[in-house]
Parts: C-alpha cells; structure tokens; sequence
C-alpha cells in the first residue's frame, strides 16, 4: 500500500503553505527517522555539495546533521509554488561542539509525488558566524 502525505498537490496557497509548516515542525523535531517519512523512498537529495537518494540515506544524513549541528532551530517562508512544487527560504541558527554559533541561511526547491512525498529536494545553503546574543531564533 502507497503511503500518502498529505496536503497532495496539486497545491493551492493554503496547502502550500500547510505543507511548509509541517516540514518546519518536523525538522525542528531533529527526528531523522520521523523527518524521513516526507520523502519518497527513491528522494533525490542535493543539499550543499552532497547528493544522495533514498530514505536511509537520508536518516543518515540528518542524524549527522544534527550531531554537528546542535541546539538546531529552523525557520521555513514559502517563496513560491506551481502544482507539485514548492520553493522556500530558510534560516536557522545552531552552535557547533565549540560552541561557535552559525546562522545558515538558504533556499530550496521540493518537487512532490502525486501521495504528496517529496521526491526531489535540492538545498543551497550559505552559514554566517554569529554571536550567541545575536540569536534570533531561539528554542
């Protein structure tokens, strides 16, 4: 049976932006596995300069992710959106074993299956050094 994900494209305004919201909650959850779920099995991924596809790949990548990146606090804003496809902005704000805090700024672009799993995600993200009183998002 095909897992379905709801809100399916095609989108409108409300569930595009339903469907930012949920991908916020659910990164900021820092659950690799749960995160997971919202891909296809065969995603494709390119985030910075690593490109990768499927769903274990993907646990992987995040649990990685959020052993370097700790005290992780995300910020999603739909930029755009067609039938299938979404394109938003992002910052989020996280300190490394140093305690050097970063605030990564980016955008990405997610095409979705007609179960409403995103099938592609290509991320393009810059990281700014910051001081920890110059946090905006905070826990």
């Amino acid at each position: 049976m095909t897992q379905q994900r709801p809100p399916l494209p095609p989108f409108s305004l409300e569930t595009a932006k339903a469907k930012v919201q949920a991908a916020e909650d659910a990164w900021n959850s820092k659950d690799p596995i749960a995160v997971s779920m919202a891909y296809s099995e065969d995603s494709q991924w390119r985030n910075r300069d690593a490109f990768f596809s499927g769903r274990e790949a993907i646990q992987q990548f995040l649990s990685q992710k959020w052993q370097k990146e700790q005290d992780y606090k995300l910020k999603k804003e739909l930029w755009s959106f067609t039938e299938n496809r979404i394109a938003v902005t992002f910052q989020y704000e996280w300190h490394d074993e140093d305690q050097q805090w970063y605030r990564s700024y980016g955008n990405e672009l997610w095409e979705f299956n007609d179960d409403g799993l995103m099938s592609r995600r290509i991320a393009s993200i810059n990281d700014v050094p910051i001081q920890a009183f110059e946090r905006q998002l905070t826990p």
